[in-house]
């Protein structure tokens, strides 16, 4: 498995956690809710477990969460939210797919548009250069805390269902097909391993390297994605 730039996409994601909690605790109350319509209990609904997991990873307080849930299985009041996803050739002909997590469809369709055009870009299919993947993150922390380099524990792994690990200097990544991704981990969690991501992402079959003013561009292109409170998140065949 190749291409895949998911840790300094985490990296500048945490940046702007930092700048901008408020916004960051509507997009996860977002996901939250739109999760929470498969049923409101973590413990039977993995896809609940995994949007709470990453809103206790930003200090979303508990009734955030909460309200979010009731949003979601209709507990409460509230205007539907609609799953949206957008493809669409970016600044140097990249790749991009965006999901949306909007209360309304038309004005996010207007702005995703504009983006795109603003940048050079336009929708347009790209879905044939990806494909989907569990991608579990740990970091280099963990990795070192629980002593995680034998070739025993990479062997346990495949067995849990993963299909690729990697080694990288921020930490490991595990690739896995989207059906395994929750068997994998429990399986982590079993052994009280914590995670930095447990995700079902689109990772593009072929990438490209950027450089220079392109390269900048497309930053400038992301960090907009990243302050629009209507994005949830994006994928990229660009190597940044």
């Amino acid at each position: 498995m190749s291409g895949h730039s998911k840790w300094a996409t985490t990296k500048r994601q945490k940046a702007v956690v930092d700048a901008k909690k408020g916004a960051i605790f509507t997009k996860i109350a977002k996901l939250i809710t739109i999760v929470a319509r498969k049923g409101n209990d973590p413990t039977t609904n993995f896809s609940l477990r995994i949007a709470i997991d990453k809103a206790k990873s930003i200090n979303m307080p508990k009734d955030n969460i909460d309200r979010a849930i009731k949003h979601g299985t209709g507990e409460s009041d509230g205007t539907q939210i609609e799953e949206l996803t957008y493809e669409g050739l970016g600044p140097a002909k990249t790749q991009f797919i965006v999901k949306c997590l909007s209360r309304n469809k038309n004005r996010t369709a207007a702005e995703i548009r504009h983006l795109f055009s603003k940048y050079g870009g336009s929708l347009s299919m790209v879905m044939w250069n990806f494909a989907q993947h569990g991608i579990i993150m740990i970091e280099r922390e963990e990795i070192n805390n629980k002593k995680l380099t034998n070739e025993n524990f990479e062997l346990e792994l495949i067995d849990a269902g993963a299909e690729d690990i990697q080694t990288e200097d921020q930490g490991l990544t595990i690739y896995t097909a989207p059906r395994d991704l929750q068997k994998t981990k429990q399986f982590l969690e079993n052994k009280n391993i914590k995670t930095e991501s447990a995700e079902i992402e689109y990772i593009a079959k072929e990438s490209i390297n950027l450089s220079g003013e392109e390269k900048i561009r497309v930053e400038k292109f992301i960090e907009e994605l990243d302050n629009n409170e209507d994005v949830s998140n994006y994928y990229t065949n660009a190597n940044l």
